[in-house]
């Protein structure tokens, strides 16, 4: 009998130790294989390009304040009250991107920035502005609606708005306050609009260590993250409230059939 409950307990044992290290695999990021060294070296130069639909805003200044004013396209200052007189400070507008990929920029006219990161349209403009301006003026140029969506198996689910124009998949799920215990690691879906408005969904691992090698680690404005859900979500999620409710009446008459039986003994 001993001899048995120590086969028994043993095999149970194994069953459960194979099973943690089966879940243990399944929730870790980054996994090397043991012995494995990867040193290849990684490229961050990552910058976004500007797509149609985009939000920019352009700035450009000089040391002469005025002579910049024609090149920035300002909100005029409106009287916000009537008793005191007070004036909004100036802002500057936004530039949206058109369907073709062009912006109309003071005195410069029309610009194809399309296809080009921030800094690259800032050089084009800088070149521009050198046939009406004395000095060589400081030109930047940011992306306003640069933000990433996360849904799904996340923790905090949200659209979040990025201030550095960089942000990898990692990050993002970070933002999001990682994944729950019953996200899919192992196929986590990026939703991606190209400058054509042609849609793509890629497929990320996150438990492969080589995600940090590839091509769509860094997100690009406007992006969907999407955790799906793993089977015991997907398992339990099947189960409703009539499938409940057929469970506790199957216990309720199994317990009556019991107690019938014990008294008519």
């Amino acid at each position: 009998m001993n001899k048995f409950f120590y086969a028994v307990s043993s095999m149970a044992f194994c069953i459960l130790l194979c099973t943690s290290c089966a879940s243990t695999r399944r929730i870790t990021y980054l996994q090397v294989e043991p012995g494995a060294v990867n040193d290849t070296v990684i490229s961050s130069n990552f910058d976004v390009k500007i797509m149609p639909k985009d939000l920019l805003t352009i700035s450009v200044s000089t040391s002469d304040p005025e002579a910049s004013i024609p090149f920035n396209l300002i909100i005029p200052s409106v009287q916000t009250n009537n008793t005191t007189n007070l004036l909004s400070q100036p802002t500057l507008q936004n530039y949206l991107v058109s369907s073709r990929g062009e912006i109309v920029f003071p005195v410069l006219g029309i610009l194809k920035i399309a296809g080009l990161t921030t800094q690259q349209a800032s050089d084009m403009i800088v070149k521009r502005l050198k046939t009406y301006l004395k000095e060589t003026p400081i030109v930047t140029v940011r992306l306003v609606n640069y933000k990433i969506s996360v849904i799904g198996e996340v923790n905090r689910p949200n659209v979040y708005t990025v201030d550095n124009e960089k942000v990898s998949i990692l990050e993002a799920i970070a933002m999001a306050g990682d994944l729950t215990i019953y996200g899919k690691r192992d196929n986590v879906k990026i939703i991606r609009e190209d400058e054509y408005a042609h849609r793509h969904i890629i497929s990320m691992n996150l438990n492969d260590a080589n995600l940090i090698y590839s091509p769509y680690f860094y997100l690009k404005q406007n992006d969907i993250v999407y955790v799906e859900p793993n089977r015991a979500k997907r398992q339990s999620a099947n189960i409703g409230s009539s499938t409940s409710l057929l469970v506790s009446a199957t216990s309720i008459l199994i317990s009556l059939a019991g107690l019938i039986v014990n008294i008519l003994r």
